[in-house]
């Protein structure tokens, strides 16, 4: 995959999510890169299905010590969600978004998520869809502004949200996570617990 237009001068090697899935630099271009695409992005992604000249959502992996503006995003695709209404509210919009049913237990109203490398808040969950606002300025900064009905994103569930919910599934089948059996190595635990 080629992309133009980069933020800024890229080194080989260096990670940058494009649509929310972090990819490396292949080659660095003077006005872009270049980054491989693997069976597995393909097949858990949108981006082998766009078009040539289509706009993306590019961002830089974050430095330590940098500010935090959203969520954490590791630009790890969980799947591809489909937008099922786009509503204008003022200059904002309102969106219904369908995620994959297995997902659906990762999100929370008041939650985060990342849509196409978008850090959102969910304000509802329920009946199998989440709903969420996307204010004048992520439609401006970000591809969301060009969604309509039918579009499909790059979706990823919340870091927190994933690590909470496979602790509660472990231990609900009497399992000890994985969690608990590092602190418990590490000595912060008593052993007999795990």
């Amino acid at each position: 995959m080629t992309i133009s237009g980069s933020p800024e001068a890229l080194e080989i090697g260096e990670s940058i999510a494009v649509n929310g899935a972090c990819l490396t630099v292949a080659a660095a271009l003077p006005s872009g890169f270049e980054a491989d695409l693997s069976a597995e992005t393909l097949a858990a992604t949108t981006l082998g299905r766009l078009p040539l000249g289509a706009r993306v959502n590019l961002e830089r992996a974050l430095a330590l010590g940098d500010r935090l503006g959203g969520h954490l995003v590791q630009g790890h695709v969980d799947g591809v969600a489909r937008i099922e209404s786009v509503t204008p509210v003022g200059d904002a919009r309102h969106a219904v978004v369908r995620p994959p049913a297995e997902l659906l237990r990762y999100l929370a109203s008041k939650g985060s998520v990342c849509l196409d490398g978008v850090s959102l808040t969910v304000n509802a969950s329920a009946r199998g869809v989440i709903e969420l606002m996307w204010i004048p300025q992520t439609l401006a900064a970000t591809t969301l502004g060009d969604a309509t009905r039918g579009t499909e994103l790059n979706i990823e569930i919340d870091l927190l949200a994933r690590y909470a919910v496979h602790w509660l599934e472990s231990s609900a089948r009497g399992e000890p996570a994985g969690l608990e059996q590092a602190l418990a190595r590490a000595g912060y635990l008593d052993e007999s617990r795990t």
